[in-house]
């Protein structure tokens, strides 16, 4: 089954996607899939909630995982931090994001 997601870019031009929930995938291997960014820019620790680069912003109320406490350590001292703001590499693809909106965080 395939999702749709829409994601604000860092320049503000919105994208919808599809995106497939049998693969594992997670929403920051989605950003980097559909190139949204430049290469290099996006998930930069591999998805280990380590650094800033794929921070993102939920917009609207879709019901996400709880943050974990290795994501809410990283946001703690991050740039730009939000009462939405999350790492997209903790957010996994489920059929349960069906009609999510984010919005990437400016780059630090």
């Amino acid at each position: 089954m395939d999702i749709s997601i829409k994601i604000t870019d860092r320049k503000g031009k919105t994208h919808e996607v599809k995106v497939p929930t049998d693969m594992g995938l997670n929403l920051m291997q989605v950003v980097r899939a559909y190139e949204l960014e430049p290469n290099g820019t996006v998930g930069v620790c591999g998805g280990m909630a380590m650094c800033p680069t794929c921070q993102c912003y939920a917009v609207n109320d879709i019901n996400l995982p709880e943050k974990r406490e290795a994501e809410e350590a990283t946001l703690s001292r991050l740039l730009h931090v939000k009462k939405n703001s999350r790492l997209s590499c903790q957010i996994p693809i489920t059929g349960e994001l069906e009609g999510l909106e984010i919005e990437l965080a400016p780059q630090f």
